[in-house]
């Protein structure tokens, strides 16, 4: 065992041969987002169980005083390398006591992760009483609970308990306490002593979420442009069915929220409740006690001084106990929100400590890939991620109705709306049918001309400038309206190019989810692709083709769950090529038995054949030992010898 870092504490349960890293949920530009709106200048942030190292250096980077709570003891030291400033606590939930409570509490991977293998699992709902007892009056909780019957457990073909993982030493599924659904998540909050503010919707997939959709905004009529980005490539996990498909389902028939893969709940404890100077949170959490009974008074007057913690200036960070009551006036006169507002509102400049780096920045704030980690340089943090450059930036503090990641892209989303951020204008989400869900209807009705009509019409969009993917294109029944831009080429292409990449894309997403459609004859996308080009009008070949799956690369869009190069295929697939080889082979045995009834047929007339030569050469036999036969052949000898000589003469 390595020794631990001088600001990493072991408190009881610590895993020493363990390492949550890998199980992480994959959180990116959405969770950075609302994490970075969280955070309290000056405040006390805690961060519970295994998080992503951009998000942890993120907050390290905006808080003047933030904790870190992990099982993994490995996990524990390389955070304590990794970030000095971190108070790291290493052991279980239960076990974190005596400490002041947080403004914010992150439990981003929900609490299946906070205790140890070394002891029974104890209940959802105790666990949750032992994490809401560390939030001060007026902080807040922000804590992701992974629904059972999500969307992303409906198309994973292998059930959760049978994944067989070695973190998968608990069973799955038979915890009573464990919420059913966002109402049962806001009676478990209340029992906590917690008010629940907002409950997100997480989707694709409880372990790579992408966009959240808060309660009131799935309330709405949703336009089925937003269920595009909600659905996540399949990798290596084996699938049921297409989840896009299933998703658009959902969100149709309002279940959004309640087949959501996860929800992202933030509750907030009221100021009005006793204020804890110290949490103590004894066994008994396990047996349901609320907010932990038993709390160690320290006293009021005498000022928390984090253990030798710094901010990214350098200046060591005084925060006073009774500072958790203040309001916003008072809050803006405390020493470190002093430092915090000579910069900007949310989080001093974050320095990059690489020397062979030394001006590293990312993207924007809501691209996945905000966070810079080095392994070499300790605190690596990219200085936009939180850093409002305009006016649009959304104020802190300030719960956003839904976030939507696209690729790189950020988007804050309304009923009516969409936002890139940071920055950016509000665009009207655009009102109609997805045009590759029009596609794959007409081809499972079979309605060639409606297929042939569309396709046309396509055809005259590109023609005129336009160039979006099927499945991020709406139709009104009048005209095209891309959902999210689509980046331009290096050079110039060809409209007829541009239309055999569209329609290419469609074709694999087509074959891929194993929907009908008539041309039976394509085996492969590049077939049909051509079929669907010569509909529309345009006459491609192959040359086009392999032009259009270079600019397809170029672009970088994904394509889908299941066609991506390398994914699992799914159960659908399986099943689709099953039929298609049982048709093939059926066609082949009618062909087999259509060859031997004509073989049969063939032998027959040919043993009849034989009969008749046989008995014709029987009769030629006969014919030639008769009388007559043998003398007109002497008398037709002289014949022929003077036909002989006639010819020798005449030469």
């Amino acid at each position: 065992m390595t020794e631990a870092p001088g600001n990493v504490r072991l408190i009881g349960g610590e895993m020493l041969l363990w390492s949550d890293a890998d199980a992480a949920t994959d959180w990116r530009g959405a969770g950075l987002e609302l994490v970075r709106r969280l955070v309290p200048p000056g405040g006390r942030v805690l961060v519970a169980g295994p998080h992503p190292k951009g998000l942890i250096g993120a907050v390290s980077g905006a808080a003047s005083s933030v904790a870190v709570l992990v099982r993994s003891y490995p996990d524990a030291c390389a955070l304590g390398e990794r970030h000095p400033a971190l108070d790291v606590h290493c052991g279980r939930l239960r076990a974190l006591t005596g400490v002041q409570p947080y403004d914010l509490v992150l439990a981003l991977d929900g609490l299946e992760r906070t205790h140890s293998a070394e002891e029974q699992a104890p209940p959802w709902r105790a666990s949750l009483h032992a994490l809401a007892a560390l939030v001060a009056p007026g902080g807040r909780l922000v804590l992701a609970v992974p629904n059972d019957l999500g969307v992303d457990r409906f198309v994973d073909a292998r059930p959760p308990d049978r994944e067989g993982a070695d973190g998968h030493w608990e069973p799955h599924g038979f915890d009573p306490s464990h919420p059913g659904g966002p109402e049962a998540l806001d009676a478990a909050l209340e029992a906590a002593g917690l008010l629940p503010e907002r409950c997100y919707a997480a989707y694709p997939s409880r372990r790579a979420p992408r966009a959240l959709f808060g309660r009131e905004l799935l309330r709405e009529d949703l336009p089925e442009a937003l269920t595009v980005p909600l659905t996540a490539p399949g990798g290596d996990t084996m699938l049921v069915a297409d989840p896009l498909r299933l998703t658009r389902l959902a969100f149709r028939h309002g279940l959004g929220e309640h087949l959501a893969p996860l929800w992202l709940t933030v509750a907030t404890r009221p100021r009005s409740a006793a204020a804890p100077d110290a949490v103590t949170v004894p066994d008994a959490v396990t047996a349901g006690h609320a907010d932990g009974a038993d709390r160690t008074a320290l006293d009021a007057d005498e000022p928390l001084v984090t253990a030798a913690e710094e901010d990214p200036h350098g200046a060591g960070v005084a925060v006073e106990d009774d500072a958790y009551g203040l309001d916003a006036a008072d809050a803006e006169e405390a020493p470190y929100a002093s430092q915090v507002v000579a910069e900007h509102a949310y989080a001093p400049d974050t320095v990059i400590e690489d020397a062979c780096a030394p001006a590293v920045a990312a993207e924007h704030a809501c691209a996945p890939d905000v966070v810079i980690e080095d392994d070499r340089a300790p605190d690596v943090v990219a200085r936009d991620a939180w850093e409002p450059a305009v006016e649009a930036e959304a104020p802190r503090d300030v719960l956003p109705e839904g976030l939507v990641e696209v690729g790189r892209a950020l988007h804050e989303v309304t009923a009516t709306s969409t936002r890139r951020l940071p920055g950016g204008t509000a665009r009207p989400i655009p009102r109609g049918r997805i045009v590759e869900e029009v596609l794959v209807e007409a081809c499972a009705r079979e309605d060639v001309r409606a297929v042939r009509d569309l396709l046309a019409a396509l055809a005259a969009w590109v023609a005129d400038g336009g160039d979006a993917p099927a499945d991020n294109l709406v139709w009104d029944g009048e005209r095209f309206t891309a959902i999210t831009p689509v980046p331009a080429p290096g050079s110039p292409v060809p409209g007829r190019v541009v239309l055999c990449r569209i329609l290419w894309r469609f074709a694999v997403r087509l074959l891929a989810a194993g929907h009908h459609h008539p041309w039976p004859w394509p085996l492969d996308a590049g077939q049909l692709a051509l079929t669907l080009c010569g509909m529309a009008g345009q006459t491609c070949d192959q040359d086009d083709l392999d032009r259009a799956r270079k600019l397809e690369a170029e672009l970088g869009q994904p394509m889908g769950p299941a066609e991506l190069a390398g994914a699992a295929p799914t159960y659908r697939d399986l099943l689709s090529a099953r039929d298609r080889m049982t048709e093939q082979l059926t066609a082949a045995l009618a062909r087999i038995a259509r060859l031997e009834t004509k073989l049969s047929y063939r032998e027959r007339e040919l043993v009849r054949t034989r009969a008749k030569l046989r008995k014709s050469q029987r009769k030629s036999a006969a014919l030639r030992r008769t009388l007559g036969y043998r003398l007109s052949r002497r008398l037709s000898r002289p014949r022929r010898a003077a036909r002989k000589v006639l010819r020798l003469l005449s030469r």
